[in-house]
């Protein structure tokens, strides 16, 4: 297990030099000064099976955003630490995308049109909205406002120029960034997936690449993941979200 407490105080991880690695085979988490100043209560992946139990902080909620490149598994682990936390929720993005053969609607997005995204820009019912290759993703505010009214752990999987407009409207927010262990390793896990041309995928890669420099420099980011081994880089995701949830109740109480 990974003792997240001892990681928030290791003076490098906890230093303001955001791009510090330790070495080792498992994945990798580095800590700005949001996670390393202060003490607060433990907060770790739990050794038994089924959901964490709930988080105690009083009032609004907390809302988590979980970043990263195509290919690199933030979406395992997005969905991991919604099935491993109580009381987290998932927010359903709506997309101008087609459905594919094996999306689910209202699970995996809410499917829309063209002329509602544009209706639903006008009249500020989005949180945050992005063009991703030609179609057009959003977060719904309602729904994202009315989770954390109700004191829930609200996960957003948005890409950093998202994540950089929730964060102007929502400093508190907590986000994380995946990043995989190297650029060939990200490469071949594109082309592992088998389901786009390799022109799609040069692009993809392309794009990956813009995204890891602009999230490793805006500031926004909390925590840059590294996704070495899906199941501890799941554990340490779930430790620190649980640790900072503890130190937000403690706040709270």
């Amino acid at each position: 297990m990974v003792d997240m407490e001892q990681m928030a105080a290791n003076p490098v991880l906890a230093s303001d030099q955001p791009h510090a690695r330790r070495a080792g085979d498992q994945p990798e988490a580095v800590f700005g000064e949001r996670i390393g100043g202060g003490a607060g209560s433990a907060g770790k992946a739990s050794d038994e099976p089924g959901r964490a139990a709930a988080g105690k902080s009083a009032g609004r909620g907390m809302l988590l955003i979980i970043s990263g490149p195509s290919g690199v598994g933030k979406t395992t682990i997005t969905r991991a630490v919604e099935a491993a936390i109580a009381d987290a929720v998932f927010s359903v993005s709506c997309t101008t995308r087609p459905k594919t053969a094996a999306d689910r609607e209202g699970v995996d997005y809410h499917f829309i049109d063209d002329a509602t995204f544009d209706q639903m820009i006008a009249a500020g019912d989005f949180l945050e909205y992005a063009g991703v290759f030609g179609k057009r993703y959003g977060t719904p505010r309602s729904w994202v406002e009315e989770k954390l009214s109700l004191g829930k752990l609200v996960i957003l999987e948005i890409d950093v120029q998202g994540a950089m407009s929730v964060k102007r409207q929502m400093p508190e927010a907590f986000a994380v960034f995946v990043l995989p262990p190297s650029e060939d390793t990200l490469l071949q896990r594109l082309r592992a997936r088998a389901r786009e041309s390799e022109e799609v995928i040069q692009r993809r890669f392309a794009k990956a690449r813009e995204e890891i420099t602009v999230a490793q420099s805006c500031g926004v980011y909390d925590v840059l993941l590294v996704n070495r081994l899906i199941d501890d880089a799941v554990a340490i995701a779930v430790g620190v979200v649980n640790l900072m949830r503890g130190r937000k109740a403690g706040r709270t109480s």
